[in-house]
């Protein structure tokens, strides 16, 4: 399995306190994805991420393209506002149809499985996407317009790129994700894809934070 090149959050321009602030953040709207996720199933989850790091977009999915061989599956969610762009949710498929089984029970007729598979996934994806996005707008003080979800499959490079036309200034915050659920470990990908202005309406709502709180210790939902 190739592994993604080393990078770091400095393609944000964002000070170490500013990246901080920012990966608490992230820590903060997974945590409260996996009690939203938890409630939907009636089961303990647990979702952590071990590493998170900035690329530009076209390296990304070639990266991811790299890493995971065979098919892919995502959940999409545009969200516009304080700052916009897309979010994504990704498995591997094969990944996917494990956590569809963990979710759904015992296996389902043949002739519903593909209709179960996809209400399956873009119902968790909205509860972690939208978990996510949440808490970082709401704690930042900035309101966001979400999207219902749409459900994508394909390598890394049609995933991300997804027909869209790259910008020059596009980049994506890539956060590896770990799932524990009924037994099952998992692993995936949440992957945040932002222009340059709403990066930097994203960096400007974590300075007026930083200033408004002075010098942060944990920060509260």
């Amino acid at each position: 399995m190739t592994a993604f090149p080393s990078s770091s959050f400095s393609l944000l321009g964002l000070s170490g306190l500013e990246q901080d602030a920012l990966l608490e953040l992230i820590n903060l709207g997974v945590g409260r994805a996996a009690t939203n996720l938890s409630r939907m199933l009636d089961e303990h989850v647990v979702l952590s991420v071990p590493k998170a790091e900035i690329q530009p977009l076209t390296a990304a999915a070639d990266a991811l393209w790299a890493r995971e061989q065979k098919g892919l599956v995502a959940v999409e969610q545009v969200f516009s506002g304080a700052f916009s762009g897309s979010a994504l949710l990704i498995f591997p498929e094969r990944k996917s149809l494990e956590l569809v089984r963990a979710i759904i029970g015992p296996a389902p007729p043949v002739d519903e499985i593909g209709d179960l598979e996809q209400e399956a996934l873009t119902e968790i994806g909205n509860v972690i996407l939208n978990g996510c996005l949440a808490i970082i707008a709401n704690t930042l003080g900035g309101g966001l317009r979400i999207s219902l979800p749409t459900l994508l499959r394909g390598d890394g490079r049609a995933i991300l790129l997804s027909e869209r036309e790259p910008k020059p200034d596009e980049l994506v915050l890539f956060l590896y994700i770990d799932f524990v659920v009924r037994s099952r470990n998992l692993h995936g990908y949440i992957a945040l894809l932002m222009d340059l202005p709403s990066l930097e309406g994203l960096k400007a709502l974590i300075q007026a934070f930083i200033a408004n709180i002075g010098i942060p210790g944990r920060l509260s939902p």
